[in-house]
């Protein structure tokens, strides 16, 4: 019993309780991605966001438009256009061998991008929901039963450009999570954040667990991490993430900020609450939380309505990080993105769930 008083304090200094503990609250006007004929992108379902060679690139899930799906949408991140000619995905020969080239060759449920960091022509794409797929052979299921979570694993895929500027994908892994790490099975809660740190690590965002918590994985991706396709099994990072009062607070995207002589940190979008979290992966500072609003630009004519409307409904789902300042990109929810709408020149962007793109600064005084 006299622990108790010491335990208290203990979690009181590394743990936020987000309800009350704002560190910053900000206000950002987005853009609305604009397609080369210069009507707004058509339903993307944009659910990662990655800087790559001074553009930006996004990935669309299961749910979008099939004209979007399996393919890296460029986007000039000052002007929101996307380029007319995307990365369109193949499968090699060792991938249409596997026990999972049924369902990526058919409408996977992507997630989440990141670029390696040794090699621009080399990404890293994640599977998240894959219960409406084909089932795995009898044989395959055998081998990959034991996930710790999905009955149809998670699949972690390796995209590469070869020097003809064709995107395939060369290799997949499924992977494996502890049953202590009490993960579950549901739809549409898996992975949904990819970035790499330091040392090839590559950061997994859990969107949220069995008890519906958010939770960072990591996996070490090394030179000889491809040479199997068995089961990649994923460690539980234990960072400082933000406790809540009450409800379900998950992640949806993210990315790592680096520091000198420190492990860096990721930021993490919290799809739910309209939040970045500034997670300390050296584990000595708790998440530092910024809250934000977000408005829509409006071209209205006659002056009907004003240049910007709030949005009440979101939903981040990409994050990147671009030298001093942070991308975000949303991934418009079907079931109410219309809601959204106050003026009458917005109505077709949200019916045809057309993203937004936004950015913010980094502030140094997020990482003391």
């Amino acid at each position: 019993m006299k622990l108790l008083p010491f335990i208290a304090i203990y979690l009181s200094a590394f743990t936020v309780l987000a309800d009350n503990n704002i560190h910053q609250q900000v206000t950002l006007k987005g853009k609305w991605l604009v397609e080369a004929d210069q009507q707004v992108m058509f339903d993307p379902q944009t659910s990662a966001l990655k800087l790559w060679r001074g553009k930006l690139l996004t990935l669309s899930d299961g749910s979008a438009d099939k004209s979007q799906q399996k393919q890296l949408h460029i986007i000039e991140p000052t002007s929101g256009l996307v380029e007319e000619k995307s990365m369109l995905m193949t499968m090699s020969s060792q991938v249409k061998a596997s026990c999972f080239s049924s369902y990526l060759a058919g409408e996977p449920d992507f997630e989440a991008l990141a670029v390696d960091p040794n090699n621009d022509k080399v990404f890293i794409i994640v599977t998240e929901d894959a219960r409406n797929g084909d089932e795995l052979s009898s044989a395959c299921q055998q081998r990959f039963q034991h996930t710790g979570s999905t009955k149809y694993p998670t699949l972690i895929v390796r995209l590469a450009l070869d020097d003809n500027n064709i995107l395939s994908m060369t290799d997949v892994r499924p992977l494996q999570f502890d049953a202590s790490y009490n993960v579950g099975d549901f739809s549409n809660d898996g992975i949904e954040g990819l970035a790499f740190g330091k040392n090839n690590t590559l950061y997994l965002g859990l969107e949220k667990d069995s008890k519906g918590l958010a939770r960072i994985f990591s996996l070490l991706l090394d030179d000889n991490f491809w040479a199997t396709d068995e089961f990649a099994p994923v460690i539980d990072t234990e960072v400082l993430l933000p406790t809540f009062s009450q409800g379900n607070h998950p992640i949806n995207g993210m990315d790592y900020l680096p520091k000198d002589n420190h492990p860096g940190y990721i930021i993490a979008a919290a799809r739910n609450d309209d939040q970045l979290w500034i997670i300390d992966l050296a584990k000595e500072q708790p998440t530092k939380v910024i809250a934000m609003n977000f408005l829509a630009p409006v071209n209205a004519k006659n002056n009907e309505c004003s240049d910007w409307e709030p949005i009440g409904n979101t939903s981040l789902e990409g994050v990147a990080v671009a030298n001093n300042n942070i991308w975000l990109i949303n991934d418009p929810w079907k079931a109410h993105y219309i809601e959204n709408a106050k003026c009458p020149a917005n109505d077709d962007k949200y019916k045809t769930f057309s993203p937004l793109l936004f950015s913010i600064a980094i502030d140094k005084g997020w990482l003391e």
